[in-house]
């Protein structure tokens, strides 16, 4: 399972800007915002970013100059794979160490959109569990109880991180995970081509 929301995309003015600064060519900028504050790149602009791109990494800089935040909700397991991109990456994430015990222990804590039934069977009993140790913590404040939950907690257990990162890095993730077998990374690589223009730059060698 995993969700992403509040998608904010950022500084396309600047990056365009940006782009043609080693050539002087601001003159031939055609974009603008339209009625709902959207960048709209024009043909030239378009035209360069296209071109800046399929020239490679060292050509397409203003790629890392495009800001992307979301707020991703997804299993620690997937945590783990996406905490490789950690380049020009941010992410500030609810805490576990602080708020385990906040809340109460419920399947949709976790993720188990592919587990089996004798699966869930087994998670049911774990939660059973966790419970009534959160619940104990909670009254008797006894670190033993708080390290069985951090330590029975499976890898299944759903965080929200708040990401920031660029375009840059999305381009790398599309093509590093599109074909990967974790179902939650090729919903995250669906979302990448919802941005404005991905499909554009990121597809184009493709067609």
């Amino acid at each position: 399972m995993i969700k992403l929301e509040r998608t904010s995309v950022m500084n396309w003015e600047g990056a365009i800007r940006g782009a043609r600064n080693p050539m002087n060519s601001w003159n031939r900028i055609d974009s603008a915002y339209d009625k709902s504050g959207n960048y709209i790149l024009g043909p030239n602009d378009l035209d360069l970013a296209r071109r800046l791109c399929k020239a490679g990494s060292d050509h397409r800089k203003f790629l890392r100059q495009i800001f992307v935040s979301v707020d991703i909700t997804a299993p620690m397991y997937w945590w783990k794979e996406f905490d490789t991109y950690k380049v020009a990456t941010v992410a500030n994430s609810t805490s576990t160490m602080h708020k385990i015990h906040s809340k109460p222990f419920s399947l949709d804590d976790f993720s188990h959109d592919q587990m089996s039934a004798e699966a869930i069977d087994a998670m049911t009993a774990l939660i059973a569990v966790l419970e009534k140790k959160r619940l104990r913590f909670v009254e008797m404040k006894e670190k033993a109880d708080w390290y069985d939950m951090i330590q029975l907690l499976p890898s299944s257990y759903n965080q929200t991180r708040t990401v920031t990162m660029n375009y840059e890095n999305l381009l790398n993730m599309y093509f590093a995970r599109r074909s990967h077998k974790l179902a939650e990374w090729h919903v995250y690589c669906d979302w990448i081509l919802t941005l404005p223009y991905t499909k554009e730059l990121f597809l184009q060698n493709q067609e």
